[in-house]
């Protein structure tokens, strides 16, 4: 398994970041995972205020922060998802949340009620027992998964996950 993509869908609270969190640690040890996230409000702040990575980016340069057990990089350029991949250059599995009409295999979430307008963008929908199905429709071509059960999901995700480079 080598560049392969991945994207989770939905609206906010249904638990996007925390199965993503389930499903990264589980393959860590045996993948190299890199994840994208969807920031549509741009509420997204980089390090603590007053510290120098904060100061450099309130600058609106372009900033990498290198230290001896991680890199981070900000760039407050919009950046094609091509652009993305070579920015990480090395992984096995990219796992995207949100960014909900890029062409990419895509479970949504959701808790409570299903947002059909998902359904477009959508492979495979993971679901808790609080979704009443018989109130919906789901499209045959829509995998319906148990939200609950972080093994079957990721079985989905090595299963369908796209080559991206």
């Amino acid at each position: 398994m080598k560049n392969l993509a991945v994207a989770f869908s939905g609206p906010s609270n249904s638990g996007k970041t925390s199965l993503i969190v389930k499903i990264s640690n589980f393959l860590k040890d045996s993948y190299q995972i890199a994840i994208v996230k969807h920031d549509p409000g741009d509420k997204a702040t980089f390090d603590q205020k007053g510290k120098d990575s904060w100061k450099f980016e309130q600058t609106g340069a372009e900033v990498i922060v290198a230290s001896p057990t991680r890199t981070t990089f900000f760039s407050h350029k919009r950046k094609e998802l091509d652009e993305i991949i070579r920015i990480f250059d090395d992984f096995d599995l990219l796992i995207i949340e949100g960014l909900k009409t890029l062409p990419l295999p895509r479970i949504s979430i959701f808790r409570n009620e299903i947002d059909e307008s998902y359904f477009e963008y959508s492979n495979a929908i993971a679901i808790d027992d609080s979704i009443d199905l018989t109130k919906y429709t789901i499209p045959d071509n829509i995998e319906i998964l148990d939200l609950n059960n972080t093994n079957s999901i990721i079985e989905w995700v090595l299963k369908n996950s796209k080559k991206v480079k």
